[in-house]
């Protein structure tokens, strides 16, 4: 009987357990999504600034070759640490540009406060699509369309 009693209580921490580290996980899935945002964004505002343009796609970030020298404003196209794929949501901009990107996935952040001046938008947000990582000259824009990556981008 104190073996059966043993086992369910050793049964109940492994569940707290795997809460909490499910837990811990996402907390650094969402650090990990907002330096990564952030880093395309600031790479998208470097962009427009070298030809008053933005890019059409995310893997014009990595390769610009609008001047005679390439230029590189990311390493890679990152992947969304939530999803684990590329597959970003974008912000529509002019002739079928990118303003800014957000994840596409599904949940409730953790994180609900305490952004930095630039995100400031993310609080009180109810998923992580509501947290844009939009270019900083068009962050108050109205007329912006948030398109998930595959669809047509309009502005």
């Amino acid at each position: 009987m104190g073996m059966l009693v043993t086992v369910a209580v050793v049964a109940v921490m492994l569940m707290e357990v795997g809460t909490l580290w499910s837990s811990v996980l996402q907390r650094e899935q969402e650090l990990e999504l907002l330096a990564r945002g952030n880093e395309i964004r600031q790479a998208i505002g470097l962009y427009y600034a070298a030809g008053q343009t933005f890019p059409k796609s995310l893997e014009d970030l990595v390769l610009d070759r609008r001047q005679p020298t390439i230029k590189r404003y990311l390493r890679k196209v990152y992947a969304d640490p939530l999803t684990g794929n590329a597959d970003w949501g974008v912000v529509a901009g002019p002739g079928e540009t990118i303003m800014g990107v957000f994840s596409q996935a599904r949940g409730t952040p953790f994180k609900q406060g305490n952004f930095s001046v630039i995100n400031q938008g993310f609080t009180g947000q109810g998923s992580y699509q509501g947290w844009v990582f939009l270019h900083g000259s068009v962050q108050s824009n109205p007329a912006t369309r948030v398109a998930p990556m595959g669809d047509q981008l309009t502005h």
